[in-house]
């Protein structure tokens, strides 16, 4: 018995190390459950329990850990010292690079009561709300699975008939069909302060009223593709949530949807709200860019963003449709407000947020395309190749970016972009050796240089491949290094030196 108790206070990290040692020998559960057996059948743990012991829900006895030990051929010391592995296996948000995650070790510190005490407080100190730590969640979940949520797209083209080119009126029938009644108000933008002290202009699109009544702003009428977006949000939140419970508010300039619930704390309700409110907007995205026909029309189109001007929808909705329909899965997409907010992300690729969504930072990369976006007056569109260092590795991005102004007249950045470096491992080149050398250049230049003809012809290719317009555009301009942080800055002399 006091063999067994030293073990539980020495095994914080031992789960992990086990399960890190079963997946870098490529082993099932059922393959590491067979092989104990064969061991010692007596102290061979079953599947189900090896799962709890990677899980940290249960810590195995003296007599398992040492079969465990000779499997792997490693001294039982190994496993209850208490130093975690240097490259420990963790969650990515993408397949290819990314950002990773962190292990939950110890085990026990991360139990549910424990993070229920725990996260209140944690929210309260840092100033995020419950509903900020939502989206945090829901985008966390979104990234995780890259955009794939099969039973939103049946829902959406079960009740659009995959239809691309529906209208205002047609939603509005289909509005009608679900038993909701549409009432038009008035009201124009206002003024509003945020809490760092920029103006901008805010104003409501549109809002659900129990039991049954859609109410929207008369102002969309002059912009039928936010009309037909809104629409579409409140006929996924009848579709899907049945109307129950509600009270959905859309708008511009910095309003978010949901409740209007008690922010200060993360409330089961609210983060119930935030998933609500994520789905209809999935599903309103997929209502209007059903995912095979709009995969088409993208692939006869070369992933030109103005393809949202044929289907009479929102650029927004357009861009952010591409990360899903793709069958190219490592895109990025940002909706970035000037001073650094982003209001929207998805990193499907893991790349790093060139700024806090949720604060603002003091040295942001003055490089990233997003940024480069807002000090230029055209409107039109334009790509860039960038360089980026993730997890100590050179990564290559193209992007596509286009200035816009909301409804509320806010202008706005809309960036869409790939990473390029699976593309490129694809046609049997080595990633890593082509963007370390595009980065050595731009850091020879002073942080940008043109593409050279031997990579340029290979990086043609990759872009033909993918059929994607931009990333010929962009392999036409400068390269250009960038950082997550102007503290990290690769560029000699750095920026903010």
């Amino acid at each position: 018995m006091k063999k067994n108790s030293e073990l539980m206070r020495k095994s914080h990290f031992l789960g992990t190390k086990i399960r890190n040692l079963r997946k870098r020998n490529h082993l099932t559960l059922e393959d590491l459950s067979t092989r104990c057996i064969r061991v010692d059948p007596h102290s061979a743990p079953s599947v189900s329990y090896l799962s709890m012991i990677e899980r940290g829900k249960r810590t195995p006895s003296s007599e398992m850990l040492e079969n465990l030990a000779e499997v792997f051929q490693k001294p039982v010391d190994w496993f209850l010292d208490n130093e975690p592995e240097e490259n420990e296996i963790t969650p990515q948000k993408g397949r290819h690079g990314g950002i990773s995650g962190m292990a939950l070790e110890p085990n026990f510190l991360f139990d549910n009561e424990i993070l229920q005490i725990a996260i209140p407080e944690m929210l309260s100190q840092t100033g995020i709300s419950g509903r900020q730590f939502a989206h945090l969640l829901i985008r966390a979940h979104q990234e995780h699975h890259q955009n794939h949520f099969p039973d939103l797209e049946r829902a959406a083209e079960e009740v659009g008939g995959k239809d691309l080119y529906l209208n205002a009126d047609t939603l509005l029938s289909m509005l009608k069909a679900q038993g909701l009644v549409v009432h038009w108000f008035d009201e124009a933008p206002g003024e509003v302060i945020d809490e760092s002290g920029h103006t901008f202009q805010r104003v409501i699109t549109s809002y659900f009223a129990p039991p049954n009544e859609v109410h929207v702003n008369r102002m969309l009428q002059h912009n039928q593709p936010r009309l037909k977006y809104d629409l579409a949000v409140h006929l996924g939140h009848a579709v899907l949530h049945n109307r129950e419970g509600l009270q959905c508010v859309l708008g511009s300039g910095g309003v978010s949807g949901g409740t209007n619930g008690d922010e200060s704390a993360p409330n089961a309700q609210d983060i119930l709200s935030a998933w609500h409110d994520f789905e209809s907007s999935f599903f309103a995205g997929a209502i209007l860019c059903p995912k095979v026909a709009y995969r088409q029309l993208l692939d006869s189109y070369g992933y030109e963003t103005h393809i949202h001007q044929a289907l009479g929808i929102s650029p927004s909705v357009a861009m952010r449709r591409m990360t899903v329909a793709s069958p190219y899965p490592h895109w990025h997409y940002f909706d970035a407000y000037l001073p650094g907010k982003l209001k929207a992300v998805y990193r499907g690729n893991g790349i790093p947020l060139p700024w806090g969504n949720m604060r603002s930072v003091a040295d942001p990369c003055q490089h990233w395309a997003v940024f480069r976006k807002f000090q230029q007056q055209a409107m039109q569109a334009s790509a860039q190749l960038s360089v980026l260092n993730v997890n100590n590795q050179p990564r290559l991005y193209c992007c596509e970016s286009i200035k816009v102004n909301d409804v509320a007249d806010n202008p706005h950045v809309l960036c869409a972009g790939i990473d390029l470096n699976p593309a490129i491992a694809a046609q049997g080149l080595d990633a890593n050796e082509v963007v370390q050398e595009l980065q050595a250049l731009c850091i020879k230049q002073g942080g940008a240089s043109v593409v050279p003809w031997h990579l340029k012809k290979q990086l043609q290719s990759v872009a033909k491949i993918l059929n994607i317009n931009w990333i010929e555009r962009g392999i036409a301009n400068d390269v250009r290094v960038i950082c997550t942080r102007g503290k990290a800055c690769p560029r000699q002399p750095g920026c903010y030196d």
